[in-house]
């Protein structure tokens, strides 16, 4: 996770827990299934796959209004049921607040649970019925300095206590996202190895099978992808998909384009993605005149990483870019050697993942 930039200071902080309730306006309030995606970064480097339930105000991501935030909330997947209850319950004021002053962790370290990774942190508070979110901050200490660290701009939102209350409500009647699996199959059992090994070590579990068949209904049911090996035939891959039909499972089906572990890792991520468009950053790539074509929905970080594989079988990694990009298209150009053969493009942001193939 990445701070923020120092806020613009609230010239009356010290009485604006008031002043703000009062002013706050109203807000929808909704929840929605989002993801922080992992994979094997160019530089060998593992990241982890985090599913979690986001919070939608007005009906978009508020993660999506903090820029260049890696983070994920507090109701992830992944936490064990009593601490996942004890976070709705917080969130819904059953429980005393965790940090000082009112204040409830909104956004944490995707990998700890450490106040001095930095955390976005917000008062929750009632006003009668409804529930104001406020004073949202960068905070990386028990105490919080609104002047220096203060989100302006965020906030504050004032939600319908019915609505708030009947959306986190869902959580505690079993609501949250389950974790999937990946089905690989193939008779490659070595790259499927390697690559079962990858995705386990993101936090993601992966099974290897020649086919589906002996695969019972309700594990068919757990599998969130299914990844088609090269050498797995037409007519397998249809009997494949007939047998989850028959189960009533919805899985995503990957072609897996080439035996390179990262880019296979991020035809999962991409597959495992089952959120609308609009609720993602990273919505469009494509290559094309020696350059990569994206589109993000708002500003954020973005990684963009040729993979290509020679006449010998050997795979060579290029980072075209790392950097900030604010929202709208881009254009990415890429480096001629890092693009010939067959050869292939990951962009990702922390929450987005897609794959293009160069095509020659």
């Amino acid at each position: 996770m990445r701070p923020k930039e120092p806020g613009v200071p609230c010239s009356h902080h010290s009485e604006c827990g008031d002043t703000h309730s009062m002013s706050a306006e109203y807000a929808t309030f909704d929840l929605a299934p989002a993801m922080r995606a992992g994979g094997v970064l160019a530089n060998g480097d593992y990241q982890v796959h985090r599913d979690f339930v986001d919070f939608l105000v007005d009906g978009h991501p508020l993660l999506f209004r903090l820029s260049d935030l890696d983070a994920v909330s507090p109701l992830a997947s992944d936490v064990p049921p009593a601490i996942f209850t004890a976070q709705v319950r917080g969130l819904l004021l059953e429980a005393d607040a965790p940090l000082e002053g009112g204040r409830h962790v909104i956004y944490g370290c995707p990998d700890c649970e450490d106040l001095a990774c930095g955390a976005v942190t917000a008062v929750i508070e009632r006003d009668g019925d409804d529930f104001v979110w406020r004073d949202f901050a960068w905070q990386t200490e028990e105490r919080v300095d609104l002047e220096l660290n203060g989100y302006h701009g965020i906030g504050p939102f004032r939600f319908h206590g019915d609505e708030y209350r009947r959306a986190l409500g869902t959580l505690l009647d079993g609501g949250s996202a389950e974790r999937r699996r990946v089905l690989l199959i193939g008779p490659r059992v070595a790259v499927l190895a390697r690559l079962a090994a990858a995705l386990r070590g993101i936090g993601i579990g992966a099974d290897i099978v020649h086919d589906a068949s002996d695969v019972s209904t309700e594990e068919l049911r757990g599998y969130g992808a299914v990844v088609f090996g090269q050498a797995v035939g037409e007519r397998e891959r249809a009997a494949v998909r007939q047998s989850f039909e028959r189960a009533g499972a919805d899985a995503a089906y990957v072609e897996g384009l080439a035996p390179i572990v990262p880019l296979l890792v991020a035809q999962v991520e991409h597959a495992l993605d089952r959120g609308p468009v609009e609720w993602r950053r990273l919505t469009h790539l494509a290559v094309a005149g020696g350059a990569a074509h994206l589109e993000v929905t708002s500003m954020c970080r973005v990684r963009v990483t040729t993979y290509r594989q020679d006449r010998l079988h050997r795979v060579h990694t290029h980072e075209a870019f790392d950097g900030l990009l604010e929202p709208g298209r881009h254009r990415i150009s890429l480096d001629p050697r890092a693009a010939r053969g067959e050869s292939f493009v990951v962009a990702r942001t922390p929450g987005s993942v897609l794959v293009a193939t160069v095509a020659h």
